[in-house]
């Protein structure tokens, strides 16, 4: 079973691709369940408790997304989407309801790899939220809760309210990709037709003001068309 204490659930109908998956979580010392089924997974989720859950939408009795939607009744565990679904609107929906993030078919060890790392990590982060007095750092990029700071390598960046609110933001909920509408209701509170140009130039404008060029994803990325996630490490 390896010394690792993370158990993880994978629900996927392909074979080939749950085993493939369970062999790379196995030789990194993961302890792994598998479910061929949505019903079957729902039920090892509930008496395993996994730590977390590498999920494939298209399963023969049910769509992955009633998994996501009945977890997510009681439980932030996090999860993990794989698919064979590549539209923006499948990613947006998936991660909307409650996922964490979203791998899409083919995909290789390493990302694998780094995308359940991310979301482990971003489960403890969760569990331990923010106390007063606690700072962020990523890099050389901290953010400091209490002052409402932020700063790059030691010198202070002068942010707007709103800028700052989006990076605090995407700071506590590091590791996941936030799609724009989450971000947009936590910000602004409501939506409308330009709100995502509004986000997009907002995030131009952190990404200058802390020193990145264009397509340098130093502290951020962008998932093109369906949000931001704050790197972890």
């Amino acid at each position: 079973m390896g010394n690792n204490k993370y158990k993880v659930l994978i629900v996927e109908d392909d074979r080939s691709i749950s085993r493939f998956v369970q062999a790379i979580l196995e030789s990194n010392g993961y302890q792994v369940l598998s479910a061929e089924r949505c019903g079957q997974g729902l039920l090892v989720y509930a008496s395993h408790m996994p730590d977390l859950v590498v999920l494939d939408l298209g399963l023969p009795d049910m769509d992955g997304e009633e998994f996501i939607r009945q977890v997510r009744r009681e439980s932030t565990v996090p999860i993990i989407v794989l698919s064979a679904r590549t539209e923006e609107q499948d990613k947006v929906s998936a991660l909307d309801l409650g996922a964490n993030d979203y791998i899409t078919k083919p995909f290789g060890t390493a990302e694998l790899l780094a995308r359940v790392r991310a979301a482990l990590r971003f489960s403890r982060l969760n569990m331990q939220a923010a106390p007063t007095g606690s700072t962020f750092t990523v890099d050389d990029l901290v953010i400091d809760y209490d002052r409402r700071q932020v700063s790059v390598g030691g010198n202070l960046i002068h942010l707007t309210q709103t800028e700052y609110n989006i990076l605090s933001f995407l700071s506590q909920h590091t590791g996941k990709v936030m799609t724009y509408a989450a971000i947009i209701r936590s910000i602004w509170g409501t939506m409308d037709d330009g709100s995502v140009k509004k986000l997009q130039v907002n995030m131009a404008n952190i990404r200058k003001k802390l020193g990145c060029r264009p397509g340098d994803n130093r502290y951020v990325t962008n998932e093109l068309g369906v949000g931001y996630r704050m790197l972890d490490e």
